[in-house]
């Protein structure tokens, strides 16, 4: 399965082995690289009382019972003569919930790279669930007969990965909502962890809609299952540090290249800066810097090779922050480039990505003359409004 980051990827000796999520965090106070935050520090206690119960744990993932198929498989399932076995013993995950900006992705990254677990997935949660329809229509049309193609997907998910970490947990879709219950039943029995970062508590998943009497076996699941730990911090450490922050730098020298890296190491918010590879329709766009929250590029990385707007939709839904070096002026010889970057802008915007630049002149200035030049206007007016305090506030849209 494609992982956002994959385990091979991440880097151990950021702390020495045996570290645990709670001495990281308060190595990582010490140096000044975050500030103490009660919240933070209780959701750390949290992981790492799980990353201690992890050192021990080594679940054998269940055979699945051969499948009935055709009538009698039907009538099995219909008769509810078909169930997960029994869930083996094994720690509770942890579903961390809070506004943007708390920390829950930077812990739950801190804890997926420091876990003692070989088969691990860290994956965000839209991601995942696109890729639980595509095999399950594969299983079908592989094998029409097959009744129930829940147990057998649930126990492969298990055997690739038993602790799977989710970013931005979240449903919004009845055909997720219909499929999830099940699904998870059977992962847990086969004795899968599951941690979490949302910014919906666990009872208040996919409510208020079509289907949500349907969906709360889940819910009842869910809180059977994991710890929820609400980081109720008042501050918002994204965004407070962005307000300090110029989000256009003019003109793209080696002093805007020193304040880029500054404000990347902010947003990153002491996550470990690693590269991460996206799907898009099938096909992996590579990320080579991807620190929690924010990804960094190149102008020529995203705008000067044939990406799509499918792979920068990918990025914004992945990114809430995004670092763009280097923005050149444009005009007709690089009209390529400036159509690559007006559809890159429009689909930051529409997603509410906080977008930090350097660039050779302001936005006004970007492609003044010659044909294209007004059709370039309404992007060079997109970012501007990006830069200010309104849009700042606004909460990334991740689908």
């Amino acid at each position: 399965m494609d992982t956002d980051i994959a385990p091979a990827r991440l880097s151990p000796a950021v702390f020495p082995a045996g570290t645990g999520p709670l001495a990281a965090y308060e190595a990582r106070v010490a140096s000044g690289r975050l500030d103490r935050d009660p919240e933070q520090e209780k959701a750390a206690r949290r992981l790492d009382r799980l990353w201690q119960e992890l050192r021990d744990y080594h679940p054998q993932v269940q055979q699945p019972e051969p499948q009935a198929t055709g009538w009698l498989g039907g009538l099995k399932a219909r008769l509810g003569l078909s169930h997960p076995a029994p869930a083996p013993v094994r720690p509770r995950g942890v579903y961390m919930v809070g506004q943007v900006g708390r920390g829950k992705t930077m812990l739950m990254d801190l804890f997926f790279s420091l876990a003692p677990v070989e088969h691990k997935r860290r994956v965000h949660f839209h991601r995942f669930m696109q890729d639980v329809h595509q095999r399950l229509h594969d299983m079908k049309a592989a094998n029409p007969d097959l009744t129930d193609p829940i147990p057998p997907l649930a126990h492969q998910i298990a055997q690739e990965a038993w602790l799977l970490c989710f970013d931005e947990f979240q449903v919004n879709d009845i055909a997720d909502a219909m499929i999830l219950g099940r699904l998870f039943d059977y992962l847990f029995a086969d004795g899968v962890v599951v941690v979490a970062t949302s910014n919906t508590r666990p009872e208040d998943l996919f409510q208020n809609r079509p289907g949500a009497d349907a969906f709360r076996p889940f819910i009842a699941t869910i809180m059977k299952e994991v710890d929820t730990v609400i980081l109720d911090s008042p501050r918002d450490y994204r965004r407070g540090n962005a307000h300090g922050m110029q989000t256009w730098i003019t003109p793209a020298d080696d002093a805007a290249r020193c304040e880029l890296d500054s404000i990347f190491r902010e947003l990153a918010a002491g996550a470990p800066v690693q590269p991460v590879t996206l799907d898009v329709m099938g096909r992996s766009l590579k990320v080579a810097q991807a620190a929690g929250p924010v990804a960094r590029f190149s102008f020529a990385d995203l705008c000067g090779r044939p990406l799509g707007a499918g792979d920068y939709l990918a990025l914004a839904t992945r990114f809430p922050d995004l670092v763009l070096d280097g923005v050149p002026c444009m005009g007709p010889d690089n009209f390529d480039e400036a159509r690559r970057f007006i559809v890159l802008i429009d689909t930051l915007y529409e997603q509410n990505v906080k977008l930090f630049a350097s660039a050779d002149v302001g936005p006004d200035a970007l492609y003044a003359k010659g044909q294209g030049a007004t059709a370039f206007e309404r992007t060079a007016s997109r970012l501007e409004e990006m830069q200010s305090a309104a849009y700042m506030q606004l909460p990334h849209l991740n689908a």
